[in-house]
């Protein structure tokens, strides 16, 4: 009782009511009247350390956004909800987007209206999440589908009266199974679906150009934290109390460190002051958010100014497995260092560049290159330890997968992308002519051709390698032929070349070099070459030329010694 008649002083009333339990939110739902805009500011500003700042209208001849950035889709939800009664706004990252004067990739829409009510007007809406329950309103279909993200405004509450749970996510859903407000050992919010003004929706927002409403039909900005001001300024404050506000969500940590880079705006000194505090606490965030918001920094279009910005705040080691693996000086020498960080600028670059074009950007081509050289590393050690090229570097891309990328998208399309871009590296060295034709129809052909492209740039492959396959996947039948029939001829001659030297050995010691992989190859035509455990594998993962393969001897193809059949290779 006592707490109650508190929070009604305190004007949180309509806030508690609220707080209803995830199963029985569409009975209460549905029970409510809809809630009219006057409503919704009904709750008096609350006080005791909640910073609600001041609400500010400011007109479209002060803000000066320009209307045609809005998406018309955005829109349409906006106006949908305020025919039906409600509050609707643009809010969040594409108001801070439009402001600067860039066209939004996505827009969100906060409304007073539960997510049933919201699903209730449109005809392909459904309700995601269970931290935060949103609705999804669907445009379109096929790609070119679009999603409008629809948020109830939500109360700010007090973490001290939220359910304290042990644990992540993952590790208490018994625990939060029926829990609106609920947070962990740390401080971090489990669960945030208690509904509440605009007022408190505002001030539990992260930044304050982020904390903003734009109302297309008016053409209004509501501004309750300065954010226009900070916008101008290119400055990146938290609302509230900066460590207060990271222990709510570490993730802000990377979201700041996203912006700077995105935006070019600089941390208010207060805002960055924690950081080193509250890096630790990122260990509790869920692998699957992390590695969703380490793929965000790098594919918006800023990946090397966010890189920058990593390493500017000491980011750059101890939070992204991943990016560990960039930054491991251990396994190799400061030459073979500096040319992998050249190999992984270029990657980050061409990523920005298509991103600037408007052209599309595979995750997993660019965490392919990101983590290239670790698979190397323990292809390496695989084939050292005595292990076939092919199995060996099979086992070391499920080594990295485990260390660096854990069961989040190692085991999908993503991973089985990435180890196909792997793969085809060693059969793009060898340059066969009898499975060339067979290497360019592959759907991740040109996946695995820019990543050689990108090899070769560096010095780690030969230009010519790259020109000869850009040529060849290219040109016609005819200039194809004449690619393959010089590939012909140069193996041809370095198998003659090879063979006095391979005569001249005593018989002892042709037996003690057969290793494991020679006895294998020693049955088989020129045509196993295609396969993984060739010689180019052994000297792309060593980067040292492999030892001479000892081949079968053909008989002429007719009079006078003729070339071998195409399929001879």
């Amino acid at each position: 009782m006592i707490k109650k008649f508190i929070s009604r002083l305190l004007g949180k009333g309509a806030a508690t009511a609220a707080a209803v339990p995830q199963a029985e939110a569409p009975v209460a739902a549905a029970a409510a009247p809809r809630p009219s805009a006057a409503m919704a500011q009904a709750p008096s500003a609350p006080t005791g350390g909640i910073p609600t700042g001041k609400r500010v209208e400011v007109p479209a001849s002060e803000h000066g956004i320009d209307p045609k950035l809005v998406d018309e889709r955005a829109i349409n939800v906006v106006r949908t909800l305020q025919r039906a009664g409600y509050e609707a706004y643009v809010v969040g990252g594409a108001v801070r987007d439009l402001l600067v004067g860039l066209r939004p990739k996505d827009f969100d829409v906060a409304t007073n209206a539960t997510p049933e009510q919201v699903k209730g007007l449109f005809r392909r809406a459904f309700i995601i999440g269970r931290r935060f329950r949103i609705v999804h309103v669907i445009h379109g279909r096929g790609r070119d589908h679009e999603v409008i993200e629809v948020s109830t405004f939500r109360a700010y509450m007090d973490n001290s009266e939220a359910t304290q749970v042990e644990g992540n996510e993952k590790t208490s859903k018994a625990a939060l199974a029926g829990s609106a407000h609920a947070v962990d050992a740390s401080g971090r919010v489990l669960r945030d679906n208690v509904w509440g003004p605009q007022v408190e929706d505002a001030a539990r927002r992260d930044f304050t150009v982020n904390a903003m409403y734009y109302d297309p039909e008016s053409q209004v900005v509501v501004d309750y934290h300065h954010g226009i001001a900070d916008v101008k300024k290119k400055l990146l404050r938290l609302i509230g109390d900066p460590l207060t506000r990271y222990r709510e969500d570490p993730v802000r940590i990377i979201r700041a460190v996203r912006f700077m880079a995105k935006l070019g705006f600089t941390l208010e000194k207060k805002t960055a002051a924690p950081i080193a505090e509250t890096v630790p606490l990122l260990a509790n965030v869920p692998i699957s958010r992390m590695f969703d918001e380490m793929v965000k920094l790098l594919q918006t279009g800023h990946a090397l100014a966010s890189v920058e910005s990593l390493k500017a705040l000491g980011l750059h080691r101890g939070v992204f497995p991943v990016l560990d693996a960039v930054f491991d000086e251990s396994r190799s020498t400061p030459e073979e260092f500096a040319r992998q960080q050249a190999f992984i600028r270029q990657a980050l670059q061409d990523t920005d560049r298509r991103v600037g074009e408007g052209k599309p950007v595979a995750p997993s081509f660019l965490l392919a290159c990101l983590l290239w050289h670790d698979v190397q590393a323990g292809w390496r050690k695989n084939q050292a330890a005595g292990e076939h090229p092919a199995p060996a570097l099979q086992q070391a891309i499920d080594a990295v997968f485990d260390a660096r990328i854990g069961d989040i998208s190692g085991r999908g399309k993503l991973g089985a992308d990435m180890r196909e871009i792997w793969m085809m590296q060693p059969r793009l060295e060898r340059r066969q002519a009898n499975t060339a034709l067979t290497m360019i129809e592959q759907p991740r052909f040109r996946a695995g051709f820019d990543f050689l492209r990108l090899r070769a740039d560096v010095g780690e492959a030969p230009v010519e390698l790259a020109e000869w396959w850009e040529d060849f996947s290219m040109g016609s039948d005819d200039e194809r032929e004449a690619l393959l029939t010089a590939v012909r001829e140069a193996q041809r001659g370095g198998a003659r070349k090879a063979a006095p030297a391979r005569t001249a050995k005593p018989a002892a010691g042709a037996d003690s070099g057969a290793s494991g992989e020679d006895a294998a190859d020693d049955g088989a035509d020129d045509g196993d070459e295609g396969s993984e455990g060739g010689e180019g594998a052994a000297e792309l993962a060593t980067g040292a030329p492999a030892r001479k393969r000892r081949r079968r001897r053909r008989k002429p193809a007719g009079a006078g010694g003729a070339s071998a059949p195409a399929d001879g290779g």
